[in-house]
């Protein structure tokens, strides 16, 4: 198994100070992965956070079903988010911010990882593995 590139906090929250985000009136992140750095895109850029639940892989990275399923009530007042950017921290296939965005039809909805596949990439030259920082554990 490779090795897993190592991208610091500083080095992640120096990138999206940087970043030309579209704007956005909603942030939208995928639970788990995507939790950490649409809070982080959220306070920086000023707007409404929410989080949404996918089921689909297992914390082996193990398909659990055939294609994501929407876990989380979207019951939600959107009236006033008619600009929304669904934030995870990463997407191979995109199906995964597919199958939330189709839940979003009349709104203009843009993607965001921080590496992989989506309207934008935070870093688009990174192909390897991340260890993420949020997502580092220390051994007792």
């Amino acid at each position: 198994m490779s090795e897993k590139l190592d991208i610091s906090f500083d080095a992640i929250s120096e990138a999206l100070h940087g970043f030309d985000f579209p704007e956005v009136d909603l942030v939208l992140g995928i639970a788990r992965g995507g939790t950490p750095p649409a809070c982080m895109i959220a306070h920086q850029l000023g707007a409404a956070l929410k989080i949404v639940r996918i089921s689909h892989r297992n914390d082996a990275n193990e398909p659990l079903y055939q294609e994501p399923v929407v876990v989380s009530d979207f019951d939600w007042d959107l009236f006033s988010h008619h600009r929304i950017l669904i934030v995870d921290d990463v997407s191979v296939t995109g199906k995964t911010m597919a199958a939330v965005k189709e839940r979003l039809s009349g709104h203009e909805v843009h993607t965001f990882v921080l590496k992989g596949t989506a309207d934008y990439v935070l870093f688009p030259k990174v192909k390897s593995c991340v260890a993420w920082p949020w997502k580092n554990t220390i051994d007792a």
